[in-house]
């Protein structure tokens, strides 16, 4: 009777043993607000002022499961699923995918670094967005359309990616994404490549991004055509979506004195070879810059203001897209906080028409809400809910 007593309680130890070391999480955020945009420009051809619900402003709305399991000496069994939808009407997002967001499984080793293979973030959303104010105040800081995926709208299927260590505040990481297309290896292709260091106050990041498309879709998400989410705004970026290729450099720094953390950003994204008014051999490119500044007036309230310039060259294009970003954050508990955000954009010159390929006059469509004007300015007001479990 003894033995067994002693068995059973070995037993009982090896599973709970067993069960330490591994874990899977249930993880989201809930975020929506009321918004004001004006000129906005209806389906109808109609324009002015719109009052509605606007979900995913500082936070994506999602929900997800992250695993991890001990597989001894240092090195573990990682995944994670995570699903986008809009909380004001319940719909899945990224192309009513249910797991749109992230999909991928993967080894992570202490002294290795990590290995994951899936639908999944590049290496400059990793390790250069945390150096911007995408975190505190998300899509109202974000670059005009989104086009250098600022606010990480975009995402890479098909792909391996390979991040190393975290050594003295240095850290790098590597990603290709299969085209999978017979007797054409690189079309469809996606690759990148990033580095950052971060110690103490000092932050700075710089990367590399490249995607093709095989003329009707890509692995990357921003470079597919016939999607409906291939860009968060037609008036600024849906005239290059049908692009050959894409064509992504950024870097970043961010510097943290006192309560004041202050960050400047610069961007150059290049489309090569879309439909237009010279079809077959076009070529448009794209310069951001950013600049903020965050004020941490108490522990629980954040203020923040940003600016962004945007100048597109190439093909005729000589758009100019002037955006000013307020943003003001208030916890109520580490897990929900109220918002309030405002901004302004002004569009001048000329860009590609998303519709009929022309050159037309460019209009302001507010970082990357989507909600394009109908004219060369647009203001943005919103007061919001977030909280995360």
């Amino acid at each position: 009777m003894k033995t067994k007593l002693v068995a059973t309680a070995v037993l009982a130890s090896l599973a709970s043993l067993a069960h330490a070391q591994s874990s899977v999480t249930l993880y989201g955020a809930l975020d929506t607000s009321v918004a004001y945009f004006s000129n906005q420009k209806g389906a109808n051809g109609q324009a002015g002022r719109t009052f509605e619900l606007m979900s995913g402003n500082v936070s994506p709305n999602h929900w997800g499961l992250k695993g991890n399991e001990d597989l001894g000496g240092g090195l573990s069994a990682i995944f994670k699923l995570e699903s986008g939808f809009n909380i004001d009407n319940g719909k899945l997002g990224q192309g009513q995918r249910m797991f749109g967001r992230q999909s991928w499984v993967g080894l992570d080793s202490n002294q290795y670094g990590t290995v994951t293979l899936g639908r999944q973030y590049d290496p400059l959303i990793d390790l250069i967005q945390p150096l911007t104010d995408d975190g505190p105040f998300g899509s109202t800081f974000a670059t005009p359309g989104d086009m250098d995926n600022y606010d990480n709208s975009y995402r890479t299927d098909n792909s391996v990616k390979y991040t190393t260590p975290n050594i003295a505040g240095f850290q790098a990481s590597a990603m290709y994404a299969f085209g999978g297309q017979a007797g054409a290896t690189g079309s469809g292709q996606t690759y990148a490549v990033a580095a950052a260091y971060n110690n103490g106050p000092l932050g700075l990041g710089a990367g590399y991004f490249h995607a093709n498309s095989n003329g009707t879709s890509g692995t990357f998400d921003g470079l597919n055509p016939n999607a409906s989410f291939a860009n968060d705004s037609a008036a600024l970026t849906g005239g290059f979506v049908t692009a050959n290729s894409l064509q992504i450099i950024r870097a970043a720094g961010s510097y943290v004195f006192g309560p004041f953390t202050a960050g400047v950003a610069w961007s150059n994204v290049q489309y090569n070879n879309y439909a237009g008014p010279s079809a077959g051999g076009n070529s448009t490119h794209f310069n951001n810059g950013q600049f903020f500044v965050n004020y941490q007036v108490t522990p629980a309230a954040l203020l923040g203001f940003g600016y962004d310039y945007t100048k597109g060259s190439g093909n005729n294009v000589n758009a100019i897209y002037n955006q000013f970003s307020l943003g003001a954050d208030y916890f109520l508990s580490k897990r929900t906080d109220l918002y309030a955000l405002a901004g302004y954009q002004h569009a001048s010159g000329q860009t590609i028409s998303a519709t009929t390929g022309d050159l037309v006059a460019a209009t302001a469509s507010f970082a990357d809400f989507g909600n394009d004007s109908a004219t060369n300015s647009q203001t943005m007001v919103m007061v919001g809910i977030r909280h995360h479990f």
